[in-house]
């Protein structure tokens, strides 16, 4: 859980870095690009446990 904690404040931190540099935003600005970053995670998963459970 710690992990979570950490890449939440450091994505937070990158954020408002980008932000006061006025960068572009290095992620999707919006709820359907952040959902398919989740799709492809998710994705990446099922195929993981798939491959497990399919290989012995």
């Amino acid at each position: 859980m710690y992990s979570v904690f950490l890449a939440a404040f450091t994505g937070f931190a990158v954020g408002v870095l980008f932000s006061f540099l006025r960068l572009p935003i290095p992620a999707p600005p919006t709820l359907a690009g952040v959902m398919g970053i989740v799709g492809v995670y998710l994705g990446f998963l099922c195929h993981r446990e798939l491959i497990a459970l399919f290989s012995g």
